[in-house]
């Protein structure tokens, strides 16, 4: 319950289960009387009759936030967005949104193959809750959204499948809904499309709106999300800042497939291997508190093929830098990481990344995005990211530094590793504090 002056949250997801009843041969023949009879539609599903689709997720969504979801096939993604749709009743739990609800999940699935384009936007509009006034009104936004043009007036069963979600989609989001609820629509069309929708999915949170989108392009949602949830096989397996969400979830894909890898490697070599001591990368630090979905913040993960021991802040020209945490805007910098590999590797990514204690994106690179091949990293080794004017506004600052693969696949990513403020001579708003000069010419004259 919200106290007084609090804003509700636009979604709140409690206890969410979803069951679904498991085949068995001769299903398919039973008659709904046979079924009466003996009770099946009536009676609890059994241990052993139900596959678990979700188990106990809870999470809110606050108006005017971005929730990603992510997960692999068949982890509950969908069925989580068709619940919280209205689409699925759930076994167990509730969900509460408040406003309308507009779904991008099976763009179109209402639209008769038989009629045109025109039609299907007025009876698709009514089915999303319109009325035909309100689709009148908007109709031409629509059609110049789905870019569809002279084929709105053809029948849909001569749409391609592109050319059929975009005229769902665009339908879809000119309902204005409070929360939108978007499922790996944006894979499906082309480039322009894409970036139209992603365009309409920020004006929405841009206006207030509420987000819950599903993905498995996890750079999206690293870029688009303000939290994530990260589900496996139904059930809630981290919830927080979409980076941390994201890199847990891919060093797990990557130790299931090395898992996988080092069991087909066992089963080809007979019996010797089966006799050999299993090999296999360390567990990651802390990794029962990254599983879980408390509140308490985890600021290092990764795998610990390579560790990050320490890093500072020298600042001042090469050669006589000094460690300081305090300096003034534009003053020459260098963060300097210490690192160790525990076992030789040739792929390896060192990365840094500057933000605002609120958690404001500052300035971030790695050695990828510079263009340094990776050819060996063994044993211990100092890295340094030389800044040669280091042009951050009046603040404080904290750094993020992190060893990764080129996939992402964290091997040690310590947030907030250390802190430092900066201050100027000159006062100005903003994070960045180019170098400048007013100038004039005429009649103006300063003190």
């Amino acid at each position: 319950m919200s106290g007084s002056g609090e804003v509700p949250p636009a979604l709140v997801v409690e206890g969410l289960s979803k069951l679904y009843r498991r085949s068995s041969p001769g299903d398919q023949l039973r008659t709904l009387k046979s079924a009466l009879l003996e009770g099946t539609l009536t009676r609890g599903l059994a241990p052993g009759e139900a596959i678990t689709a979700l188990d106990g997720v809870s999470f809110e969504v606050a108006r005017g936030e971005a929730f990603g979801v992510v997960g692999g096939n068949g982890s509950g993604k969908s069925t989580l967005l068709k619940v919280v749709a209205g689409i699925l009743k759930p076994t167990a739990g509730r969900v509460e949104a408040r406003g309308r609800v507009a779904a991008l999940i099976e763009l179109g699935a209402g639209f008769h193959p038989e009629i045109s384009g025109r039609e299907n936007v007025y009876i698709n509009g009514a089915v999303l809750g319109l009325s035909r006034r309100q689709v009148d009104r908007r109709f031409d936004d629509i059609v110049a959204f789905s870019g569809l043009g002279d084929f709105i007036d053809e029948p849909v069963k001569a749409y391609s499948s592109g050319m059929y979600v975009r005229l769902g989609f665009a339908v879809a989001v000119h309902t204005d809904p409070e929360v939108l609820l978007v499922d790996e629509v944006l894979a499906v069309g082309d480039e322009a499309f894409a970036h139209r929708c992603l365009r309409r999915i920020e004006e929405h949170l841009a206006a207030g709106g509420t987000l819950l989108f599903v993905s498995h392009d996890l750079d999206l949602v690293e870029d688009l999300c303000d939290r994530a949830l990260w589900l496996d096989r139904g059930r809630p397996r981290l919830v927080g800042e979409p980076r941390r969400v994201v890199d847990a979830y891919r060093q797990a894909v990557a130790e299931e497939e090395g898992r996988e890898h080092r069991e087909a490697k066992a089963r080809g070599e007979g019996r010797d291997a089966e006799a050999a001591p299993a090999g296999g990368e360390p567990a990651a630090e802390g990794a029962e508190e990254a599983e879980g979905a408390g509140e308490a913040e985890v600021l290092r993960w990764g795998s610990r093929r390579a560790v990050i021991e320490d890093a500072r802040l020298l600042v001042g020209p090469p050669g006589a830098a000094v460690e300081r945490y305090h300096l003034e805007s534009g003053e020459p910098v260098a963060f300097e990481i210490e690192a160790r590999a525990a076992e030789p590797l040739d792929d390896f990514v060192f990365g840094v990344a500057v933000a605002t204690p609120r958690g404001v994106e500052c300035w971030g690179t790695n050695t990828d995005l510079a263009g340094l091949e990776a050819r060996r990293f063994a044993g211990r080794a100092r890295v340094r990211l030389v800044c040669p004017s280091l042009r951050l506004g009046p603040g404080d600052y904290l750094v993020d530094v992190a060893v990764h693969a080129r996939d992402g696949n964290p091997y040690d990513y310590r947030r907030k590793l250390f802190g430092f403020t900066v201050t100027a001579r000159d006062r100005g708003v903003g994070l960045y504090f180019p170098e400048h000069r007013w100038e004039a010419e005429g009649g103006v004259e300063w003190g």
